[in-house]
């Protein structure tokens, strides 16, 4: 049974390890892309390419929820819980929307609440985590809005666009959320 969450505006779909396994070895390419709402060759191989290398570890796996707008039936983004530490009850919250028409429109503060929520009481998390450009404004008075407090700074920790940056880290406890 497929697990979707619902909103006001969306239904977020949940996509597992064993999802992805499916799509990529028992659809054929035309049915994996439209289930993961790809439209672009090069979208695809970065997908295949993912898949290929190894979606989890022994240590960590992942919970990727696919945001499927009502009105529309398209897939907008993605919200998942991933880099998963089972033994440690943590994971990393990663979000985007994928067209610049879908954003300032609420749709990720309408998805990211169900899906921290599903994290804390589904998955047993005790701390989600985000790690977040200093530049990317938006994404920060997301997660400031939710309740997640900032904890430090993680220099040059990423490769955005070719270019090494910091992360500006935020945690999230459950006792801090209110579910």
């Amino acid at each position: 049974m497929q697990t979707v969450l619902e909103t006001e505006r969306l239904w977020l779909r949940l996509s597992t390890p064993e999802t992805y396994k499916e799509v990529f070895e028992h659809y054929t390419e035309e049915d994996a892309k439209r289930y993961l709402g790809i439209d672009t060759d090069e979208a695809w191989t970065e997908q295949k390419t993912k898949y290929e290398g190894g979606l989890t570890t022994f240590r960590t796996s992942f919970a990727c929820f696919h945001l499927i707008e009502k009105s529309s039936g398209r897939i907008i983004g993605d919200c998942s819980l991933h880099t998963w530490y089972l033994l440690h009850s943590r994971a990393e919250i990663g979000y985007g929307l994928r067209k610049e028409e879908d954003k300032n429109k609420g749709f990720m503060k309408e998805a990211i609440l169900p899906v921290i929520r599903y994290g804390f009481e589904t998955m047993d998390l005790n701390r989600i985590e985000a790690f977040i450009s200093p530049w990317n404004i938006p994404s920060l008075k997301l997660v400031k809005s939710i309740g997640f407090k900032e904890e430090g700074r993680l220099r040059e920790h990423y490769r955005k666009d070719g270019i090494i940056e910091d992360s500006l880290v935020y945690g999230l406890l459950r006792k801090e959320f209110k579910l």
